[in-house]
């Protein structure tokens, strides 16, 4: 489950409590009680296989639409001015570089030229909803970042060391985002961004 906090606290509160609800009811696979009694043969394991497949898909799909719901009333990124984060974290992990699922990790950082943000956004969230990252637990969250003269948006995952995982992440978000094959990436460790701020003056 994701939990979207916005710039103003009142939606934080609204959609914090209304996501809650929505990733904990409704998902449960439906279960007709119509099983064949001979589960042991190949045929059907290979048919019980391709059904957990099947609700695997639908329970993705649907957390989408829910998820969908509730943010198409919110304001778009693009559409805010001056200072403002939108972050989009698993339950249970704040969006700060000392959490215990964040500490160890990192986030690809890419610099938007103002008017893409909201495109990108929505496509970035999407495809954490619809699991397209396919690394597993690795993914922590998403931020939109709204500057004066740019935006930046970042994904923050778990293990700054697996560059595997690392390196498809960013396969991912590029295709995902549809970005040209010159857009610089960042990847940066959430250790170096707590030295950076503990700097002596």
């Amino acid at each position: 489950m994701y939990l979207l906090i916005c710039p103003c606290f009142r939606c934080f509160i609204y959609y914090h409590n209304h996501l809650s609800l929505l990733f904990n009811c409704s998902l449960k696979d439906d279960d007709s009680g119509d099983h064949d009694q001979d589960q042991g043969s190949p045929k059907n394991c290979e048919k019980e296989k391709n059904e957990d497949e099947d609700k695997e898909q639908n329970n993705a799909k649907k957390k989408v639409e829910q998820f969908w719901r509730f943010y198409s009333h919110m304001i778009r990124p693009g559409d805010l001015t001056g200072h403002s984060d939108f972050h989009l974290f698993k339950e249970g992990i704040k969006p700060m570089w000392e959490d215990d699922a964040n500490k160890m990790g990192g986030k690809w950082i890419i610099r938007l030229r103002k008017g893409l943000a909201s495109r990108c956004w929505e496509n970035l969230i999407l495809a954490m909803l619809g699991e397209q990252f396919m690394v597993g637990e690795e993914i922590c969250g998403a931020v939109v970042s709204v500057r004066f003269q740019e935006d930046i948006i970042s994904i923050w995952n778990k293990t700054a060391s697996d560059q595997a995982t690392s390196g498809r992440i960013r396969d991912t978000l590029r295709r995902v985002l549809n970005l040209p094959p010159n857009t610089i990436m960042e990847y940066k460790t959430h250790t170096d961004s707590i030295k950076y701020v503990c700097l002596p003056l």
